[in-house]
């Protein structure tokens, strides 16, 4: 596995296990003791053997010190999380228990209990017990109970309860690990793109991260004052003249760049890249340069680039810092991805992070183009589009930012895919980079000059496309469509991406369709997509991003999850069952956001 390197200032957040117990000694508490503390012990064993977090490293759980029956052992198992750092916390019980003097009453921290389903001790009953306790205290709770009854003496976790406890806790990890760090904005709004009118009042209430706002002359600053590590920017050029492919130049003969100016593209490319970088999470090399403020960096968890128009009108465009810092590897080696959303499109970004957070995988920028229904596609190319692309594709396409790994040239099982980046193998990250060419920028668009990543994604991959929204007088709305990339016969993909521009990588996605609302068909899901961006994901991750939203108190407008895998706090019940989107509105508007 490559080297985990804490690039973030914080505390990794952990789990904490909450055994709780009937509190009456002289009978109950004596009998049940062992058994409380061996499901605590046995949850977190399988909580650090099933998940890590975004960074690589294996979560890790924090047990209470005691079993916990009443107001006083709570307290001091609060006091052990928040000395440990625990950011997100699971109580588990076999029996009954004081709901409302053994629950965990922190406001942010998400918290669920897992009340043991067998008939020798009301462990159900208690769940309903402290489920209410937080209803009624307005601290949402999650409620993990199993199907079907256990014997007393099973020590196993059944399967429905190891997807719930695994699905809160990859989520509850995620919102504790973003908060107290920053979205860095290196310039400010591109092209009026709403997105990227950066919120920071969005930012602090609903996800805890600070907004940090850089110019985009700092980027120029660094550059021309040699404010940057030359041992590294060395390093960076021979690996880039070894291992990135340059590609066509379909700019008119008159438009071209020369060899000078093309070579200098590169150069300035590399420099944003490592500058960039730098500016996020700081860089100690350039204190021994005298570069002390420099070094520090902003502690950026993610940020945007604004790049169009007033940069990319007279300097190299950002496509190439932005593919490689959202890839899982540069000329450093293997690395957890960063997240650079393009044209600075900050709620793009948070769907970027969103999806890192949840699977350790790079998540991909990309215009939500075109849909070509299969009536479209045939009178085009004569092709019949079958499979997972029947009903329609979408063109997810943009100027050549999307990270290397969407290529899919990474093989697993004998099936192309995205991997989580600490399996990432030197052969992979070579397959990403033949599979790429880097074409040199439009002129049209980009005045001065670049390169552009271009690729076609592999298709039969499982993804998921994801958008936040910003509506006034709602607030954030989250979007998710689960679906597949596609893999078009050569001669049909070069026909349709002739119609736009061929030098950007490509990937065709077709949403997994219901037959109702807004997945009725792909072109409902095209035609109530709420911006010109989205971010992708790979894998199906839809259920996972559900319930993380309802952590933040995000509620989401239309998604394709089947409804037995919604998994939400067991309040969002009391809004309504009948119509699940209409509850989760009516939650979120209830509770508000989770740092207000």
């Amino acid at each position: 596995m490559p080297e985990v390197k804490n690039r973030l200032i914080r505390t990794v957040p952990k789990v904490g296990i909450r055994p709780t117990i009937d509190g009456r000694y002289g009978g109950p508490r004596e009998a049940l003791e062992s058994q409380c503390l061996q499901m605590a012990r046995l949850v977190a064993d399988f909580i650090q053997a099933e998940v890590r977090t975004a960074d690589g490293q294996p979560a890790e759980c924090v047990i209470a010190d005691s079993c916990i029956g009443g107001f006083a052992e709570a307290a001091a198992c609060a006091e052990k999380f928040d000395r440990a750092g625990v950011g997100v916390s699971l109580t588990v019980t076999p029996c009954w228990c004081y709901g409302s003097e053994t629950m965990d009453l922190d406001p942010i921290r998400p918290k669920a209990i897992w009340g043991f389903n067998g008939t020798e001790r009301p462990g159900a009953v208690y769940l309903a017990a402290a489920l209410a306790a937080h209803s009624q205290k307005g601290i949402p709770a999650f409620g993990i109970y199993g199907r079907d009854v256990q014997d007393a003496g099973d020590t196993t976790i059944p399967a429905d309860v190891q997807q719930k406890i695994l699905r809160f806790i990859k989520a509850g990890l995620a919102v504790a690990e973003m908060r107290g760090k920053a979205y860095v904005s290196l310039g400010s709004v591109s092209m009026g793109i709403a997105g990227s009118v950066v919120n920071p009042d969005f930012f602090q209430e609903y996800l805890g991260i600070r907004c940090e706002y850089v110019d985009m002359i700092e980027l120029l600053r660094r550059m021309e004052r040699g404010v940057y590590d030359h041992a590294e920017y060395d390093k960076a050029m021979a690996w880039v003249k070894a291992n990135c492919k340059q590609g066509e130049n379909r700019n008119k003969p008159e438009k071209q760049r020369s060899a000078e100016q093309l070579e200098g593209d590169w150069q300035r490319s590399v420099l944003m890249a490592m500058i960039a970088r730098d500016i996020m999470v700081g860089n100690p090399n350039l204190a021994i340069d005298g570069y002390y403020e420099e070094a520090r960096g902003r502690n950026a968890i993610a940020g945007g680039f604004q790049g169009q128009r007033q940069w990319t009108d007279h300097i190299t465009n950002g496509d190439f810092m932005e593919a490689m810092l959202c890839s899982s590897f540069d000329w450093n080696g293997i690395r957890q991805p960063f997240v650079m959303a393009t044209e600075n499109d900050s709620l793009n970004g948070v769907a970027m992070l969103l999806c890192h957070q949840l699977t350790g995988k790079a998540a991909m920028f990309s215009d939500v183009r075109t849909f070509w229904s299969p009536d479209a596609v045939k009178r085009v190319t004569g092709h019949t589009l079958d499979g997972h692309a029947a009903n329609g594709i979408i063109h997810l396409i943009n100027s050549g930012a999307s990270a290397l790994d969407w290529s899919g040239a990474s093989v697993a099982n004998g099936q192309h895919c995205l991997k989580n980046w600490w399996e990432m193998t030197e052969s992979d990250v070579k397959a990403c980079l033949d599979a790429t060419k880097w074409c040199p920028a439009n002129t049209e668009y980009f005045r001065g000059g670049g390169y552009s990543s271009n690729f076609e994604s592999a298709g039969g991959m499982p993804c998921t496309m994801v958008r936040m929204n910003m509506v006034k007088g709602l607030g954030p709305v989250l979007q998710i469509a689960e679906g597949y990339t596609v893999q078009l016969p050569g001669e049909v993909n070069m026909v349709l991406t002739e119609r736009t521009d061929p030098t950007w990588p490509t990937t065709w996605f077709a949403p997994r369709v219901t037959g109702e609302g807004a997945f009725k068909d792909a072109y409902s899901v095209m035609s109530n997509w709420g911006a010109n961006h989205g971010a992708i994901s790979y894998g199906h991750i839809g259920a996972d991003l559900l319930t993380m939203a309802s952590m933040l108190r995000i509620p989401v407008d239309m998604h394709n999850v089947p409804e037995a895998d919604v998994y939400r706090p067991s309040a969002w019940a009391r809004f309504g069952t009948s119509e699940l989107e209409g509850a989760d509105y009516r939650a979120c508007a209830a509770y508000g956001p989770l740092y207000k």
